[in-house]
């Protein structure tokens, strides 16, 4: 009877489990398809980029323009490249402990995961310096007014947690992916709910971009935006 009753409770739970996840999963298909319009744009001033690697989306911005010069905010210095040629700048806000300690999936922490689906760990952005740009399946271009970049570089600046001077707080580490990228700690806790990609969709929409209601996962996003968007 004892063993019937356990394994009747297992069953529930692993049954929960999965339809919790099938729920979510649900949930991330329908709100993702359904978006809002944004504004009507006032101007084409400003070129950005989302950038997808299949899982993450990053905003990509220019280095240097004359509303803000992230090079002075998100140092070359801070790379190990310092290569001060790089003419865009991807910045993507995440779990900190993916970012650090997680250089491939199968090195994910079972800890890790925990704190990451739950919100108890902290997050970082990861900036990364491009020379340049393609487009395609997972590059999209976006031609913004000059007011809507203002809001987008509000939006960013926001999400990196400042140190007592107002300065981005470098994360100093070897878990940098190449030779021009670099941590730095920002704002917020990362959930199954508020995910990488929610952060680039809640900018979109602070920006008065097209957006999606949710979009945890980067297809709802790219789905938004054919390629031709910007040309």
């Amino acid at each position: 009877m004892v063993l019937k009753k356990a394994v009747r409770i297992s069953l529930w739970f692993v049954g929960g489990f999965v339809g919790l996840i099938l729920f979510y999963l649900l949930f991330a298909f329908l709100l993702s398809r359904i978006t809002f319009e944004g504004e009507q744009a006032r101007g084409k001033d400003v070129t950005i980029y989302l950038m997808t690697n299949g899982v993450h989306t990053d905003i990509v911005v220019p280095a240097r323009h004359n509303l803000v010069d992230w090079t002075q905010k998100v140092q070359y210095k801070n790379t190990r490249s310092n290569d001060t040629s790089q003419a865009y700048l991807a910045m993507g806000w995440g779990d900190k402990g993916f970012y650090l300690e997680t250089p491939t999936w199968a090195e994910l922490k079972p800890s890790v995961a925990f704190k990451a689906a739950t919100g108890l760990s902290t997050t970082a952005i990861h900036a990364t310096y491009l020379a340049n740009i393609r487009l395609g399946d997972s590059c999209r271009q976006i031609v913004i007014s000059t007011e809507q970049y203002q809001r987008l570089i509000t939006y960013i600046t926001s999400s990196f947690e400042p140190d007592a001077n107002g300065h981005f707080i470098h994360i100093k580490t070897d878990a940098n992916y190449g030779a021009t990228d670099a941590f730095y700690e920002a704002v917020g806790s990362y959930s199954m709910i508020n995910t990488c990609n929610e952060w680039v969709n809640d900018g979109l929409k602070k920006t008065g971009l097209k957006s999606c209601v949710w979009a945890p996962f980067d297809t709802g996003i790219f789905l938004m935006y054919p390629q031709e968007v910007g040309l």
